[in-house]
């Protein structure tokens, strides 16, 4: 059961041997404790009011998260995002992700980049990447491919379709596959998404009209007109194709 965190409470370890990933809210302070797993560990504290989470992922690891309603994304390392390219230059590219810095993206962060064969991406081109280092008093820095497999894994550049912007708390809702929005929209309409932990989704569709359709939904489910109930959202898309 979540339970509400106050910036700079101490959060206590989990007891199991299993890897831990700290997502946004959460950091690592230069003090020691005693855990029931080790005797010298990091202490662990809340930077942020929150609810705090957390998820057991596939890789046999446990995830925790200060679930806010912030408005400003603050990159955190293996978040997935969507970034806009704003800049070129000799060795990559400066994304904007909506937080305060810039992130940087190396030519050859992409699947099977060489010196003499990298993707050449215009400025106004979306991206799907993953936050490979995100330190407090440094550029973050993206990459487009998974580091374990070196392809692309769906990262990259993302042709057409249309970008939503949308909370914070809405994006990782969506990503849990027990959030019922995206399985009744999946019922209805066939598309593409790509959803970003830094606010933003990109949909794709065989029509206009049903990304329209779509992206008023995310928005409506967003703001709190829509439930995000199979019935409610089903009801919305054929109103907003009619």
């Amino acid at each position: 059961m979540a339970s509400v965190v106050l910036p700079g409470d101490s959060i206590p370890l989990p007891s199991s041997s299993k890897p831990v990933i700290l997502g946004p809210g959460l950091a690592a302070s230069s003090s020691r404790i005693r855990t029931p797993i080790s005797d010298d560990a990091p202490a662990i504290i809340s930077t942020r009011l929150g609810l705090l989470s957390s998820f057991k992922g596939k890789e046999k690891s446990e995830q925790y998260w200060v679930e806010g309603n912030s408005k400003r994304y603050i990159p955190a390392q293996k978040d997935m995002v969507l970034g806009t390219i704003i800049a070129r230059h000799a060795e990559g590219y400066r994304v904007d992700l909506g937080s305060s810095q810039m992130a940087s993206l190396e030519g050859l962060a992409f699947e099977g980049a060489t010196k003499r064969s990298k993707p050449n991406l215009k400025v106004g081109t979306l991206v799907y990447a993953r936050v490979s280092l995100a330190n407090r008093d440094m550029e973050p820095e993206i990459e487009c491919f998974d580091p374990n497999t070196g392809k692309a894994e769906g990262f990259g550049e993302l042709k057409g379709g249309l970008m939503v912007s949308c909370s914070l708390q809405l994006c990782r809702h969506l990503l849990n596959s027990k959030f019922p929005v995206l399985p009744a929209l999946a019922s209805t309409i066939p598309f593409e998404i790509a959803v970003g932990l830094n606010g933003r989704v990109w949909l794709k569709t065989e029509t206009v009209s049903e990304s329209i359709a779509l992206k008023r939904v995310i928005e409506g489910v967003d703001s709190g007109e829509i439930k995000p109930e199979k019935s409610d959202i089903d009801m919305a898309v054929k109103q907003f194709l009619a």
